[in-house]
């Protein structure tokens, strides 16, 4: 039985470009992702825009994918080479069961 895994990054608006050119140049090729706009807030505002500082909260991008353990472990060693940034966070989530309607 396959272990599946969620992997969500969230990171910084401008950085969307590189996270999902990075995920669709990657071979071979991944599964679909979700990404979503979000909005984040934390202690730490130094990179944050003088808008969202007065807001008190910072423009993110949030994306979901569904892989196994391994696949996602090295998607991240891959994003680390292709966006080097602190500005990514990411974490895996168990996936109990995963498929489609029709």
């Amino acid at each position: 039985m396959t272990v599946l895994r969620r992997l969500n990054l969230v990171f910084a608006a401008s950085l969307e470009e590189a996270v999902t050119a990075a995920l669709i140049e990657h071979e071979p090729p991944l599964p679909g992702f979700t990404l979503f706009k979000a909005e984040g807030h934390s202690g730490d505002f130094a990179h944050a825009s003088v808008e969202e500082r007065v807001r008190g909260r910072v423009d993110r991008r949030v994306l979901w994918m569904v892989l196994t353990q391994d696949a996602a472990v090295d998607l991240v060693a891959f994003l680390r080479s292709r966006v080097y940034s602190g500005e990514v966070v990411w974490w895996t989530e168990p996936v109990e069961s995963f498929g489609r309607l029709r």
